[in-house]
């Protein structure tokens, strides 16, 4: 294996509030080698923006408690001084935001804010740096680039502001992308503009880092998959072993709950029972156990990733065992999709 672009050992986010200390990512651990693209899902909630925001630094308030290690290239982000910290931060590692609308400040036009960024980090004219900006708006598929350079982000759509800051992030050829929902907001034509921007950004050497509700983008484009749920790491392997052999019962439960255009029609898709966990209840043992239908009594006790004989790079946390767990999610399945018949035929 070769030796990891990002190295996330036992990262810990948690806020002090009044009521107490709320844990939001508790203890993740996960690596980015060069060239990979890691697709990160999971449930609103689940700590996937917060640990990554935590990875750059850029969760600032004082009553956040951020631990662990982050090495990038071999040096500890968490403790790099601030200003080699931002010299890393939109050069080296560049983030796509979750909120197009409040990324942009609206009080300068969306090239001068492209440009500014290359400027920072580059040393090129005004010139070149604007003619820069106009390229990257034309690659993130802005009609009339040479133009809308000019313009400010309230005369784009929330659409076009989500390109334009994509545009930003890719200005410096960073050699790791992380991408917040970076489809929000995009029809299907320019999402497909974007995986493929994507696509060309790792053909070059990049690694990304993409945080997606979307399973079909994940699918599409990521090499590996982290499942995380209450702040945790699930499950975590290869693309094909997580989608064609997922292991952990909340894995089952986010795939199961896609559509399907083949086989059977069910009336209703199943669906997960229950609500995510609060980060300030977090279980003592598997955070996913009270919605678990195949709960038993070692499931108090915290399960670690670990990988199943044969598992290879394949790794869960969960206690059931690795022989019998292809025969027990169809048992959930069946047992799910069945209710939901059953609920509407009531219905009906």
């Amino acid at each position: 294996m070769p030796e990891p672009l990002l190295d996330v050992r036992d990262l810990r986010v948690s806020f002090r509030t009044r009521t107490g200390t709320v844990t939001a990512v508790d203890g993740l651990s996960f690596a980015v080698p060069p060239g990979e693209i890691l697709g990160v899902v999971g449930e609103s909630g689940s700590g996937k923006s917060v640990s990554m925001l935590a990875v750059l630094r850029l969760i600032t308030n004082p009553n956040v408690l951020v631990s662990g290690e982050v090495l990038f290239r071999g040096r500890d982000l968490l403790a790099l001084p601030a200003d080699e910290m931002r010299a890393v931060r939109g050069r080296e590692i560049a983030m796509v935001f979750q909120d197009p609308m409040t990324a942009l400040t609206p009080v300068y036009t969306v090239g001068w804010q492209i440009a500014e960024q290359i400027r920072a980090h580059e040393r090129v004219s005004r010139k070149a740096a604007h003619a820069r900006a106009v390229e990257l708006l034309s690659d993130v598929g802005i009609p009339d680039a040479a133009s809308r350079v000019n313009a400010y982000p309230h005369e784009f759509s929330g659409g076009m502001r989500q390109r334009a800051v994509i545009a930003i992030a890719l200005s410096c050829d960073p050699a790791l992308l992380i991408a917040d929902e970076p489809t929000t907001a995009l029809d299907v034509t320019v999402q497909a503009q974007i995986l493929d921007l994507m696509r060309e950004l790792n053909a070059r050497g990049s690694a990304v880092v993409l945080i997606t509700h979307d399973m079909g983008v994940v699918s599409q484009i990521a090499d590996r998959v982290l499942v995380m749920y209450g702040g945790r790491a699930a499950e975590e392997g290869p693309r094909r072993a997580v989608f064609h052999g997922p292991r952990h019962p909340y894995t089952w439960g986010l795939l199961d709950s896609v559509p399907r255009v083949g086989g059977p029609r069910l009336r209703r898709l199943p669906t997960i029972a229950g609500v995510p966990v609060s980060p300030g209840s977090l279980p003592e043992g598997c955070a996913f156990a009270p919605r678990c239908r195949l709960r038993h009594e070692r499931c108090d006790e915290r399960p670690e990733l670990s990988a199943g004989p044969g598992a290879g790079a394949h790794r869960d946390a969960c206690w059931l065992p690795a022989d019998h767990r292809a025969a027990l999610r169809l048992t959930t399945r069946t047992a799910t999709a069945g209710a939901k018949d059953l609920d509407a035929e009531a219905a009906s």
